[in-house]
């Protein structure tokens, strides 16, 4: 199955990047939700084999729930090297069974740092979306950390 790959430069340490992924309060500001979502639960446990679950409320006429309601975004972690990568495994039980891998390495870049971010097995008929996906994360982490 194809792998999605997206980058992004942020300002920032690469400490600070990688922490937001872990941080329930910051990373329900930008991880799994749309402009137009609202996260209503937000449950991270930041270590190997932990798992987290991020329910984002869709509004009627969302792209993926016309009629409103919750995406459940749910995953393992798999690898924590702080502060240069993370691993965790990546579903929506509601629209695809099973899981995907998403890899985020992250290396300094002159007073900030860079992340690069792929997400490997994703099925065909998601690619498009997930890359979609995936950029308007890192742009919402970018805003989030100011």
């Amino acid at each position: 199955m194809p792998s999605v790959t997206v980058t992004h430069r942020y300002a920032h340490p690469p400490e600070k990047v990688f922490d937001a992924w872990l941080n329930p309060d910051l990373a329900r500001r930008f991880l799994f939700t749309t402009e137009t979502g609202e996260v209503v639960r937000c449950d991270i446990d930041p270590r190997v084999g932990g798992r987290y679950t991020i329910v984002d409320r869709r509004p009627p006429n969302d792209e993926y729930l016309p009629d409103g309601g919750d995406i459940e975004h749910v995953g393992e972690y798999l690898e924590i090297d702080r502060p240069r990568r993370l691993v965790f495994t990546f579903g929506v039980p509601q629209f695809q069974p099973g899981f995907t891998r998403v890899t985020v390495e992250i290396a300094p870049d002159g007073n900030g740092c860079r992340l690069t971010l792929t997400n490997d097995d994703v099925p065909a008929e998601w690619t498009e979306p997930n890359r979609g996906g995936w950029t308007m994360i890192l742009g919402s982490l970018a805003r989030e950390l100011g």
